[in-house]
C-alpha cells in the first residue's frame, strides 16, 4: 500500500518464521529439550550458564550423540569433571534423584548404570 503525504513508507510487519530443529545447534537443542534445566542441580538458567555435559565421557567411550548429552549448568558441570555421571551421582542421593527425574532422553543403559552404581556404592 502506498504512504500517505507525509508519512514514511508502509511496513507489513511479518513474524519471524519458526526455527526448525536442523536450524538449532546440537547445543541449543539439547538445552531445549531438557527446557534450560541443570539435570544435576535441578536450577533453571540461562544459555550462557549453561554447558553440555557428556553422561559418558567422551574419553571413557562416549559419543556426542543426544542420547549421552545433558544440560548441566557450569558448576554442576566442573564438579562432576571428567567422571562418568553414575560414578560421580554414585554417592549423592539429592543429584542423582534429579538426573533420573530431569535426565529423560539419556539412553536406557546410561540410566541403569546410575541406578546400578548407585546400588553397589560405586
Amino acid at each position: 500500500m502506498p504512504a500517505r503525504q507525509g508519512e514514511g513508507p508502509r511496513t507489513i510487519h511479518r513474524p519471524e518464521p519458526h526455527v526448525s530443529d536442523a536450524d538449532l545447534s546440537l547445543r541449543d537443542r539439547i538445552f531445549e529439550r531438557d527446557e534450560n534445566r541443570c539435570v544435576y542441580c535441578a536450577g533453571l538458567f540461562p544459555p550462557e550458564q549453561l554447558s553440555l555435559d557428556h553422561v559418558q565421557p567422551r574419553m571413557r567411550g562416549g559419543d556426542n550423540s543426544p542420547g549421552n548429552l545433558v544440560t548441566a549448568c557450569k558448576a554442576c558441570n566442573t564438579r562432576k569433571g571428567s567422571l562418568a555421571a553414575w560414578a560421580w551421582l554414585a554417592d549423592l542421593p539429592d543429584e542423582r534423584a534429579n538426573f533420573l527425574r530431569y535426565a529423560t532422553a539419556v539412553w536406557p543403559r546410561l540410566r541403569r548404570a546410575v541406578v546400578e552404581a548407585a546400588g553397589r556404592g560405586r
